[in-house]
């Protein structure tokens, strides 16, 4: 039954569920449309990735398996994932201690997840190529902001991405490290 509380010419509220007659959007393939391909879902990943002004949430646990979850803003450089925070913050003591995070990026609609394991903390002041690559993609320069700050540079063992459950098959794009070739 077609939604009779607003014109049809107003767009849906993001809040209200989209009513099961109502065609998904021609770039937003669901259940009634065709998933993407291995390609073109792995291009979507890299384009959110490397997108300006990158925003994500990342979980981490400490030491005794607490969880952690906080958004932040993420660069893309050199296939690494780069996290600017305080070196005293939860992340990074939780990075330092377990050495893993799960990132996600996007709606829940288009979402990408990541499993990735800290490869490296650079203080801000030592940051060279990967302080500059951060403040390009970024919002702001965390090299700026005091010596309190450090990079958290990320290697991704896992990348997921899909859109609705007829994504979920074959929603692995990066295994082991490596990017899904089929």
């Amino acid at each position: 039954m077609p939604d009779q509380s607003r014109p049809a010419d107003q767009p849906r509220p993001a809040d209200q569920p989209r009513p099961a007659d109502q065609p998904r959007p021609a770039d937003q393939p669901g259940p009634s449309g065709r998933p993407r391909s291995l390609e073109q879902r792995t291009a979507d990943a890299l384009a959110r990735l490397s997108a300006p002004v990158a925003d994500c949430w990342v979980a981490t646990a400490s030491g005794d398996g607490e969880p952690h979850l906080v958004p932040l803003t993420l660069a893309w450089h050199g296939e690494r994932i780069v996290l600017a925070t305080s070196r005293t913050s939860p992340t990074a003591r939780n990075l330092a201690a377990k050495g893993r995070a799960r990132v996600g990026l996007g709606p829940t609609r288009d979402v990408v997840m990541i499993d990735a394991v800290l490869e490296e903390t650079i203080p801000v002041a030592s940051s060279g190529t990967v302080g500059a690559a951060y403040a390009e993609q970024s919002d702001w320069d965390p090299r700026e902001a005091g010596e309190s700050y450090v990079f958290l540079v990320l290697r991704p063992t896992t990348v997921q991405a899909w859109r609705e459950v007829d994504e979920i098959p074959g929603r692995t794009v990066m295994r082991d490290g490596a990017w899904v070739t089929r």
